[in-house]
């Protein structure tokens, strides 16, 4: 294994929730200097997000926007800030001029007491990490490590294909526990179902996989290649293609994919500087279900009669998905003639990378890497434009770093 650990005592300790203490800063802050943004990340349920610094972290909270806390050192910055919702758990990451931190090193740091409470080493830099309530994910170039979070245990290791993004999701339902990553093969992705004691390979593209997120449950995964022209919704337990979309022609970096949780959208950012929104033709079966209720008592038999009641439905109250005109000639004219093309739309700077998640009540809340931060809505019926409804500037920054978070 090519990591090693240190668990200082109190790693079982409760995690708190953020709001439970005063916001801390450390003595050493300097607030009148401007730190160099590194990374920006959501949370779990994107109530909050996280910004790596070149001098620390800081910690937003999306409604109402305001900055909850922040960490800001002498000693460098973190390009991974990694939440565990809303608690005071956080993994971080060094970045190359973090003289303490280096870049090959995860801590689990507890903002509560002040303190690190773990620590792992591994012998290459670090791509990405993933918490759940119960796993500490960890992401090579090669590899992922998978930890049981309260005795910092070992539990699984995964090797992938080439993965310098660190390109790697978790379901965060309590009773499903899934993980998607880069496969071995070009363009497949792997759904490793640990509850289940299932892997299943998906060949989601010809080209490699350059984008992929799955709904909080874990049934759902949706990818996007580097060509980033098509995103495609799967079934996760057995593989099937649920629906494909399609962002536009051009080839296009995709820099985030995001389902909503009632898995009635999804939302795409590329460096086209475009949000895109699409309807969704998949949902799963209704929470009042006898099925679901007496899944409840056994978390594989809700797992697998969820995903066996995975069912096309555009639901009424939504509009489609519009498609070309000439759709009717499907099979005669090339296939872009007949594809699914975004319901709503929101405009971005160009030159800067983001990231988009679902808000509240039909509402996309967006980050970027140049510091700033939006928010907006659309219309659930008709869709077109998106109207911005909030607009911030957290954080000055030249938006030169780039960073590849899900």
């Amino acid at each position: 294994m090519s990591s090693t650990l240190s668990t200082p005592r109190g790693i079982g300790t409760p995690p708190m929730r953020l709001s439970s203490y005063e916001s801390p800063r450390s003595h050493d802050s300097v607030d009148n200097v401007d730190a160099e943004l590194l990374s920006v990340s959501w949370n779990q349920d994107v109530g909050c997000f996280a910004a790596g610094t070149s001098r620390g972290f800081r910690i937003y909270n999306c409604e109402p926007f305001k900055e909850t806390f922040r960490r800001d050192l002498k000693t460098g910055g973190f390009k991974i800030v990694e939440m565990l919702f809303r608690c005071n758990i956080l993994a971080l990451v060094g970045g190359a001029i973090n003289s303490q931190y280096p870049p090959n090193k995860v801590l689990i740091w507890d903002d509560h007491q002040s303190r690190c409470i773990g620590e792992f080493t591994f012998r290459s830099d670090i791509r990405g990490v993933k918490l759940r309530r119960d796993q500490i994910v960890v992401v090579l170039e090669h590899k992922i490590y998978v930890y049981n979070f309260m005795d910092l245990k070992l539990l699984h290791q995964i090797e992938t294909l080439a993965n310098p993004r660190g390109l790697c999701c978790l379901s965060h339902h309590s009773n499903t526990s899934v993980l998607a990553c880069p496969g071995l093969r070009r363009g497949h992705v792997r759904v490793e179902h640990f509850g289940l004691h299932m892997t299943k390979f998906i060949n989601a593209h010809d080209s490699q996989v350059a984008c992929f997120t799955l709904t909080m449950d874990g049934l759902l995964l949706a990818t996007a290649s580097v060509k980033g022209t098509l995103i495609r919704i799967f079934n996760t337990v057995d593989g099937t293609r649920l629906q494909e979309v399609r962002r536009g022609v051009d080839r296009a970096e995709i820099y985030s994919i995001a389902l909503s949780p009632n898995v009635q959208w999804l939302a795409v950012s590329s460096d086209k500087g475009t949000v895109h929104i699409f309807g969704l033709r998949v949902r799963i079966a209704s929470e009042d279900t006898s099925a679901h209720s007496s899944g409840a008592r056994n978390p594989s038999l809700l797992y697998q009669n969820s995903s066996n009641a995975l069912e096309s439905l555009l639901p009424p109250s939504t509009g489609a998905n519009p498609g070309s005109s000439l759709s009717f000639m499907r099979g005669v004219l090339p296939k872009y003639f007949s594809s699914e093309w975004s319901f709503a739309q929101f405009l971005l700077p160009v030159q800067t990378q983001f990231i988009a998640a679902f808000g509240s009540q039909n509402t996309v809340v967006i980050a970027g890497m140049d510091g700033s931060f939006y928010r907006c809505s659309f219309d659930p019926v008709n869709g077109g434009q998106m109207l911005q409804q909030e607009y911030v500037r957290f954080i000055k920054s030249d938006g030169r770093h780039r960073c590849f978070i899900e």
